[in-house]
């Protein structure tokens, strides 16, 4: 039994390697793509329209949900792969969202950029980029498509490159969900001079998720910062308790997407 518990923890931190592997070639033809025809420039990312406050809208009183747009993932396997980002957005807003995120990857996930774009078109809601961020390339393209935040994983940053892309980003105008798991990631978050940090209940290696990792870190986490919780959240009594532990937001995705009526429950909590 422990033999074969090992092999699994291996295949999943395998998965995350290849994910990370099929992250750097992306960004490889980004960068090609983008000498060539400027679409991730500076100068094409201002002359977008002002971004939406995303650090605002969490901040609102009650618990605020950022409910998320994924078609599948490697620990759940296919959640929606027919879903509408247009359709459900624009549902997300009207059932009382605070913001969207929209998992952007194609190999695992099933998503792509133009999701994203398609999400922002039908929504007044921020729309953060749930992307695994390795390079400042993909931060103006994040822009381009409409994002008003991106989120940087301190997993799988070191402490400098997590403090490089989060001082790009907000020289670009965007607002970045720094997500940490540990003391030692909500150190490096702080010193990168992040003002919203999310506590991750999943452990990118096992892909298990565990509530108590918010609720242990709560009491670690600054007053100052916006504080979200994030993955493993599956009912309002999970809600409630990360509220009362003064998270200001929660993030749920496989949950609003398998459970009809969930995300209105969620939203009405305050």
């Amino acid at each position: 039994m422990h033999e074969a518990h090992q092999r699994g923890r291996l295949s999943r931190m395998f998965i995350l390697e290849e994910l990370l592997a099929a992250k750097r070639e992306e960004i490889r033809l980004l960068k090609r793509a983008s000498s060539s025809s400027g679409i991730c420039t500076t100068e094409a990312v201002r002359s977008r329209e002002p971004v939406w406050d995303f650090k605002a809208g969490l901040d609102a009183a009650g618990l605020s949900v950022i409910a998320e747009i994924k078609r599948k993932s490697p620990s759940a396997g296919e959640l929606r792969p027919e879903l509408d980002p247009a359709a459900a957005a624009a549902d997300y807003e009207k059932s009382g969202a605070r913001a969207v995120s929209v998992l952007t990857d194609r190999s695992f996930f099933g998503g792509s950029i133009q999701d994203m774009r398609e999400a922002r078109s039908a929504c007044g809601l921020p729309v953060l980029r749930k992307e695994f961020i390795l390079d400042e390339i993909q931060i103006p393209q994040s822009r381009e498509a409409g994002a008003d935040a991106v989120l940087l994983i301190a997993r799988i940053l070191s402490p400098e490159r997590l403090a490089d892309l989060h001082r790009f980003a907000a020289s670009e105008g965007m607002a970045c969900l720094v997500e940490i798991r540990n003391p030692e990631e909500l150190d490096a978050a702080l010193r990168a001079g992040a003002s919203i940090i999310g506590v991750n209940n999943r452990d990118l290696d096992t892909l298990e998720t565990d509530l108590s990792i918010s609720l242990e870190l709560a009491s670690s986490l600054p007053g100052s910062a916006t504080k979200v919780a994030e993955s493993g959240i599956r009912s309002t009594d999970d809600a409630r308790r990360l509220r009362d532990k003064g998270y200001d937001a929660i993030l749920v995705g496989e949950a609003v997407i398998r459970t009809p009526g969930l995300l209105n429950a969620l939203t009405a909590i305050q």
